[in-house]
């Protein structure tokens, strides 16, 4: 369960890579985890615990990617609806049940750190697919760049050229908004 708790967030991001929706990367992290379990006798140690996973849910995400580029389902072009606020925070008469816990720091400071988060992903979302998959495993979840040359079956030169270019533009991009804020 700790594997799960440790690495399932960031196997969804890096599953989002390779197809193309939400709900479709939660499935395909969930068939890597039954392949892990079930191939859990077969990890040699050859490559870190975290390197094996991540090879299993590549290659699933690659699988289910072909899969999908060939027909798109309809369901995935619908739109997500929900409460916006859990309605389960208001009492009965529509009062708050208890009141929203005031900001920590300065509103401006925190909106502006928050604009930039967004400023940054949306960079990278808008990236070369391979220059996305390379920045989202090296600078988002951490791994070395030998585990990406593996996972991504690249070779160290062209890892290291796409993360180059991928960083660049991210920096450009960010400072293209900070020079616009100020």
């Amino acid at each position: 369960m700790e594997l799960v708790e440790r690495y399932h967030a960031s196997m969804v991001r890096v599953a989002r890579t390779f197809v193309a929706s939400d709900a479709v990367a939660q499935e395909v992290a969930q068939e890597a985890w039954l392949g892990v379990l079930t191939g859990i006798d077969r990890f040699e140690g050859r490559s870190s615990l975290k390197t094996w996973i991540f090879r299993i849910l590549v290659n699933r995400a690659r699988t289910r990617g072909a899969r999908e580029a060939r027909s798109v389902p309809f369901t995935s072009l619908e739109r997500e609806e929900g409460e916006t606020v859990d309605p389960e925070r208001f009492l009965s008469d529509g009062a708050w049940g208890s009141p929203p816990r005031p900001w920590e720091g300065q509103p401006e400071e925190r909106l502006l750190a928050s604009e930039t988060r967004d400023v940054i992903r949306r960079a990278i979302d808008a990236l070369p697919l391979a220059q996305r998959r390379v920045i989202d495993l090296r600078d988002v979840e951490g791994l070395s760049s030998d585990e990406v040359v593996e996972l991504l079956d690249l070779t160290e030169v062209n890892q290291r050229v796409l993360l180059h270019r991928a960083r660049a533009k991210v920096r450009q991009a960010l400072e293209d908004y900070l020079g616009g804020a100020r």
